[in-house]
């Protein structure tokens, strides 16, 4: 098949750094979210400073540097869908990013898992087509190598409570038929969403540090779909503290870094 002709070989005819320049002193630790709800309300709450933009057909994409706690962050919203979000993130890697932070909406296979609830990724379904170029053929990608621990020590001291496990990611929303969501909770499933095994292989791939984390929206496990908080404007407040909790695990990685 196709998708087993991984190549791996680090030059492309086209490569990022043809088409966008390095950014000196570029900050230690990129956060980026998914929506433009969430991004637009917390980026409110900084002094933004532009430092690039995202170039794609779609429009001109910015990055900021904004400063939380005395560290300087990178912070942009990334596009959903695994082709976009990743080409997005291969310009931010040239421009100097060593190490994302990610968060996003996701469904549930579990309808034990509450809405908003935290949830930490430890492997994803390969059942999209962007991993399989940045990494050899496999059903799942090991995801979040790093920094696992540490995050849970922010949700500690942040009174958050959280699941982990496997999430599927996947390029077709809507070919998320009944047959597929109990296959995939068989295979130990309990969230779905459309990024995560595209940017871990990314990331492997470059080199760079990567840490995604969800937040609960629909529920799959339900005989009916139940949209919950999937809407962006919907339990708005709670996103906003859902989002500095990526910018606390930030803090702790690079306390530990300079220790």
């Amino acid at each position: 098949m196709l998708l087993e002709e991984f190549d791996s070989c680090k030059k492309a005819v086209i490569d990022p750094d043809m088409l966008v320049e390095r950014i000196d002193d570029f900050p230690e630790v990129t956060v980026s979210c998914f929506s433009k709800h969430l991004f637009d309300e917390t980026l409110k709450l900084f002094r933004a400073v532009k430092i690039a933009e995202i170039h794609s057909a779609v429009g001109l994409n910015p990055v900021y540097a904004v400063e939380y706690k005395g560290l300087r962050f990178a912070f942009y919203q990334s596009m959903v869908g695994e082709p976009l979000c990743v080409a997005q993130y291969e310009d931010v890697i040239a421009m100097g990013s060593k190490r994302l932070i990610m968060l996003g909406n996701c469904g549930v296979l579990d309808t034990s898992i509450e809405d908003c609830g935290i949830i930490i990724p430890t492997e994803a379904i390969r059942d999209e087509g962007t991993s399989y170029h940045y990494a050899p053929a496999s059903d799942r990608i090991s995801v979040n190598k790093k920094y696992r621990e540490e995050f849970k020590k922010v949700l500690s001291e942040c009174g958050y409570s959280y699941v982990e496990g496997i999430t599927w990611t996947t390029d077709a929303a809507y070919r998320e038929t009944r047959d597929k969501v109990e296959r995939r909770k068989s295979q130990g499933a309990i969230c779905v969403e459309m990024e995560c095994a595209g940017m871990q292989a990314v990331s492997d791939f470059r080199n760079t540090e990567f840490f995604q984390f969800f937040y609960a929206g629909d529920n799959l496990d339900h005989s009916e779909w139940q949209p919950r908080s999937i809407s962006g404007e919907v339990r708005l407040d709670d996103k906003v503290k859902i989002m500095f909790l990526a910018f606390e695990l930030g803090l702790k990685i690079v306390k530990q870094k300079d220790l």
